[in-house]
């Protein structure tokens, strides 16, 4: 009763006819949800004992907030249920699609490696030490301190569909002497680091690598991963020529369970593709991706190792029980990159590109993508990242999300590895040695815009023009060596623009271009050179910093991000490089 306006004044209901047969108005007050149902527009009048007439526009305001608010809760419950049955769906036909391939990869791996073992049998020699390793695997124990599970026969599934290109992302050099070849990045010892830990807690799972390379095969890939791939016809691929053994990782693995899946859509992630809104253009075309992955075999654990957080979210969609896992190199969108907009305090190559509509439409097109970035990150089950500077921002950005979906993991740091122990054995440090040292600046990045080479040219021209009379002799044979890899027509038109302004700024005599250096011309240049110099505002960690320091140069790098937190720190009381908080503005 208290539903209707009845101050002051008793209500007589009377019971009335509808064309969905007799209504009782009692029963609609006991039970105010049957006006939604029952068809009450066709009700008139209710009676009262004054002779006037309520209609239903005599309902008060809080009955239809309550009932217009109960409609959104059933439309969302129903939808949220329609949404997650249509994945479910989705995932159960593509695990019957890909049943067939599924069987015959894990036949085919079964297969290799009872080759592998009877031509290891047959050897019998004690070179297969390294096989030993691998056959005792099955011994290692999980990370709660409980005896692993050695013989889980599962496949653990790692997206990472560029060798190439898409290595340039996560590693700031290059080391293959092919000029489209980035392979030995950081993004991709990640990845076999990542393959042989999963070897040795689970010998008899199968690892599957996504990629898009359809030219690389898969003993050229394992080639130069470790000296332990072998080809099954008794030939020893690691005792290649010296060339080839230059650019291998030094990562036992064992090849008859690492398998290599082809996609045909990796397109629809590169950067020329979407011309405008292209964080948004290459986040959807990742799913695209993720689906063709998914078509061709789905994994028992998916984990991404090149930043494709979508398709991540895409995995959970489809595969609810499916465990999956993010290593982190670079938030695809951090706070620094959304304040780096301000006029006044940005900094970076979008330095103050906030201003007037553009810039507000700008804002307002990355806060929106921020917020996607945010909710997708918060359906991974497992994050690492690779510095401290990485795990800040992708706690801030997916942190609340993880917490709504109760995911109990936390975000750690997993620092990736570097080949410190490679460098320290080819290269010496000693009183005699650094005698040797040339007075050289090495900056070893690929010639990309953000790793600032501008900035480093216009520093080096004013290192030399500030040092005059006496102070000039110490900088009289100082040279600048900026090696890195080329990767196409953009980075050659780059290039030649930076050779413009060494002449304009009248050091193109001190300044020397290397490009696509071998390894081996790298580790002479970090034998020879007196200084390390690292540009980039906010790199995400700074593999290249840690390899100056293990070579024994004096790293001079920009005060942020990875190098700042994590590698160019006080040791012993003492520091360990030189930070700078160089302006970004004129690299930009």
């Amino acid at each position: 009763m208290n539903d209707f306006q009845t101050i002051d004044r008793r209500v007589r209901l009377v019971d009335m006819d509808t064309p969905r047969g007799r209504i009782n108005m009692d029963s609609l007050i006991l039970h105010p949800l049957t006006l939604s149902w029952a068809s009450i527009k066709h009700c008139r009048n209710i009676i009262f004992e004054d002779h006037g007439y309520l209609t239903w526009t005599a309902m008060t305001a809080t009955t239809k907030l309550r009932n217009s608010l109960l409609a959104i809760l059933v439309a969302l419950l129903v939808g949220r249920w329609l949404i997650y049955s249509i994945g479910k769906a989705f995932g159960l036909y593509l695990k019957r699609k890909t049943a067939a391939r599924r069987q015959s990869t894990l036949k085919r791996v079964r297969i290799e490696e009872e080759a592998v073992r009877s031509f290891y049998r047959r050897s019998q020699k004690s070179e297969d030490d390294d096989w030993e390793k691998i056959e005792s695997y099955g011994a290692a124990t999980s990370t709660n301190g409980s005896l692993a599970d050695s013989d889980w026969e599962g496949i653990v599934g790692f997206f990472h569909p560029f060798w190439f290109v898409g290595l340039i992302y996560t590693r700031s050099k290059c080391l293959l002497i092919k000029s489209d070849s980035n392979a030995g990045g950081g993004g991709e010892r990640v990845l076999w680091a990542a393959i042989r830990a999963t070897q040795k807690r689970w010998p008899k799972a199968v690892c599957v690598v996504y990629t898009g390379d359809h030219d690389a095969t898969k003993p050229s890939i394992l080639e130069r991963v470790k000296v332990m791939s072998r080809s099954f016809d008794g030939r020893d691929s690691a005792h290649r020529a010296d060339s080839m053994m230059q650019n291998r990782f030094n990562i036992q693995l064992h090849p008859p369970t690492v398998v290599f899946i082809y996609l045909s859509t990796r397109d629809w992630v590169l950067s020329s593709k979407y011309p405008h809104f292209t964080l948004l253009g290459q986040s959807f075309g990742s799913l695209i991706l993720g689906y063709d992955a998914f078509s061709l075999l789905v994994p028992d654990i998916f984990i991404d190792t090149m930043g494709y957080a979508f398709t991540l979210a895409l995995c959970k969609f489809f595969f609810p029980e499916i465990p999956t896992g993010a290593y982190v190199h670079y938030p695809t969108i951090s706070t620094d990159m959304l304040g780096s907009l301000d006029a006044e305090s940005g900094r970076g190559l979008n330095a103050g590109l906030g201003k007037g509509w553009k810039g507000t439409l700008k804002r307002w097109y990355w806060h929106f993508f921020a917020w996607m970035y945010c909710w997708v990150g918060g359906t991974v089950d497992v994050v690492m990242t690779n510095s401290t500077w990485t795990q800040g921002h992708i706690r801030s950005l997916w942190g609340p999300n993880r917490r709504k979906r109760n995911k109990s993991s936390n975000i750690e740091v997993v620092f990736p590895p570097v080949a410190v122990e490679e460098l320290e054995q080819a290269i010496e440090i000693s009183e005699s040695s650094e005698a040797r040292r040339e007075k050289a600046l090495l900056y070893v990045a690929q010639f990309r815009p953000e790793k600032n080479h501008v900035l480093i040219l216009r520093a080096f021209s004013q290192l030399l023009q500030s040092n005059l009379g006496d102070a000039a002799k110490a900088t009289q044979d100082v040279k600048l060596v900026l090696v890195g890899s080329v990767r196409d027509d953009e980075d050659k038109r780059r290039v030649y623009s930076l050779r413009l302004l060494a002449y304009e700024l009248k050091i193109k005599d001190q300044v020397e271009f290397i490009c696509d250096a071998p390894w081996s011309d790298i580790l002479d240049w970090l034998r020879r050179s007196w200084v390390g110099v690292n540009g980039m505002w906010n790199e995400h960690f700074g593999i290249g910093v840690v390899e100056y320091q293990a070579a024994g140069l004096i790293s001079v790098v920009n005060d942020s991000g990875g190098p700042k937190e994590d590698i160019v720190v006080d040791w012993d009381g003492g520091p360990t490089g030189k930070l700078h908080n160089l302006e970004m503005r004129g690299a930009s």
